[in-house]
Formats: C-alpha cells, sequence, structure tokens
C-alpha cells in the first residue's frame, strides 16, 4: 500500500505539477490570470470565514474541512470503500448545506442589489460622509443627556493622536450610536466615570483620564469634567463635547478656550465644521490644486 501510495504521488508529480509549471513558461499570461484567480479566492474565503466566525456556522465549517481532507486523503492512500463513501456523501452535501445555511444564503443574495454589497468587499462609505453621520449620532446622544442632567465628557480626536489618553480607559472599538454613549454615562455603571474617547469612526475607550487645566483665568465655577475638556483641547487639537451635570447645559471645549450653553443647531454647526469641513473638504481641495499644478 506504501508503494502504491509513492506511485500516486510521483505520477501527480510528473503529470499535473510540471506539466502545470511548464504551460504557464510557455504562456507567462496564464501566470498572471493565475496570481488573479488565487487571490479572488482567498478574498472571499478569508470574507467568508470572517463572516462565519463566532457564529454557529463556524463549527459546520470546520467539520466541512475536516471532511474535504478525509475524501482527499482517503483518494491518496488507496482507501476506495471510504473514499467512494465520503464522495458520495460531498455530492449530496451542497443540498444539505443550502438547506442548513438558508437565511445566510438569502442575506448574501439580497445584499448584491444592495449598497452592503460595498461592506462585504471592504469599500467602505466616503470617510467623510461617515464622519458626518456619526457626528449626528454624538448630537443626538448628547441632546439626550442633556434633557436627562446627565453628566458626560466625549472627545473627538481629529488628526493629534491622543492614544496615551485611550491607554488610561477601557478599550471597546465599539461602533459609534447614541444608544451606547447615553448608556456609559448612566449613573452608577462601570464606565460613566471619566471620558469617551471618539477615534477612527468608533467609540475607542471609555472611563479615560484628561488632563486638568489648572489656569488662573478659568472660572473658579467650572467643575472637573469642564476643566479636563478645556486641558485635553489644549493639549491636542480634540473637540470636547460637555455636559453638565448641575445644569444639563451642553458646552464645547476647543483650543483651549470654551463655548458654553450650545444649543442643538449651534453644536451640529460647530462640529461639522471641525471635524468633518475643516478636515476633509480642504485635504480634497489642496489634492486638486496639487494635481492642476502637476498637469501643467
Amino acid at each position: 500500500m506504501i508503494n502504491n501510495f509513492f506511485e500516486k504521488l510521483s505520477q501527480m508529480y510528473k503529470t499535473n505539477i510540471i506539466g502545470f509549471w511548464d504551460e504557464l513558461y510557455q504562456n507567462p499570461i496564464k501566470l498572471v490570470m493565475l496570481i488573479l484567480d488565487i487571490s479572488i479566492v482567498l478574498f472571499l474565503a478569508y470574507k467568508l470565514l470572517k463572516l462565519a466566525k463566532d457564529t454557529r456556522a463556524w463549527q459546520l465549517l470546520k467539520g466541512i474541512m475536516l471532511l474535504i481532507i478525509a475524501t482527499w486523503g482517503s483518494s491518496i492512500l488507496g482507501l476506495n470503500i471510504l473514499n467512494y463513501i465520503l464522495t458520495s456523501f460531498m455530492t449530496y452535501g451542497v443540498i444539505i448545506l443550502i438547506v442548513i445555511f438558508q437565511p445566510e444564503l438569502r442575506r448574501a443574495l439580497e445584499q448584491l442589489g444592495t449598497s452592503k454589497l460595498t461592506r462585504f468587499f471592504g469599500i467602505d462609505k466616503d470617510l467623510a460622509t461617515k464622519t458626518k453621520e456619526n457626528i449626528y449620532k454624538i448630537v443626538i446622544a448628547a441632546l439626550e443627556l442633556s434633557r436627562k442632567k446627565t453628566g458626560a465628557l466625549i472627545v473627538i480626536e481629529r488628526d493629534i493622536k491622543i492614544k496615551d489618553i485611550i491607554n488610561t480607559g477601557i478599550l471597546m472599538k465599539a461602533e459609534i450610536s447614541p444608544q451606547l454613549l447615553v448608556n456609559i454615562f448612566e449613573p452608577k455603571t462601570p464606565l460613566h466615570d471619566g471620558a469617551v474617547i471618539i477615534s477612527e469612526n468608533q467609540i475607542m475607550a471609555a472611563a479615560c483620564m484628561l488632563p486638568l487645566a489648572n489656569d488662573a483665568d478659568i472660572a473658579k465655577e467650572l467643575g472637573t469634567r469642564h476643566r479636563s475638556g478645556i486641558g485635553i483641547s489644549k493639549e491636542s487639537d480634540a473637540i470636547v463635547i460637555i455636559v453638565s451635570e448641575e445644569t444639563g447645559k451642553i458646552s464645547i471645549a476647543k483650543d483651549g478656550t470654551l463655548i458654553a450653553d450650545v444649543k442643538e443647531e449651534a453644536l451640529k454647526k460647530i462640529l461639522i465644521k471641525n471635524v468633518v469641513t475643516d478636515r476633509f473638504v480642504i485635504n480634497e481641495k489642496e489634492h486638486k490644486i496639487k494635481w492642476f499644478k502637476h498637469k501643467k
């Protein structure tokens, strides 16, 4: 049986592998197409595994991979009966998979006609648009916190990275949502004391410690929350939203200064201008000017 195994390996090597590489050598275009083919298959396999991981389908996929390996191994080793059984099972396995994965397959097919397809392939929304949407979510959360008179401190990172501040808190890397932000600052919850850091369009961390501003010209009636907001806005270009626990009023700290009692429309305009417009639109204009000069 061992001799038969090595004979099959030798025959497969000569007829398939050597012949295949000879064909590629004679026709280099096929090599390019092979690389493209393998890249697409690996990318799709990666996306499939990423979607299936930590779901009930993950264990099933591992079982399927084991069956494929066993079928291939039984063919190489000449275990004909086992190979026949496994091959027959694999033939009908496609129908079994369609039945088992019916909800997942339907969802994937529905996405073919929607914008969700871009998310599947990792082509995310335009960064400025996504940032703008997240700003609106943060505003909704700030207004709700203000209405409930729940103290809050939300730091929006811009171009200067504040990883040292993020490291002082609890890492989250969560999708931005008004409900989550409001829940974080709920009194007597583990994460309510400290600041939330918004970075890379995510709730990056919560319960973070901020540097206090000790300037003599800062009003003495301002509490720790406001002084912290001013402090981080002086040490970086971050924009800070502060909700007063006593009055429910919303303030914004920017460049070491405090804009007090900011209403809804003003809050939106300030955040959109400083977090979206000044960063993305200007950069786009600069890029177009550089491109025009280069073409001239």
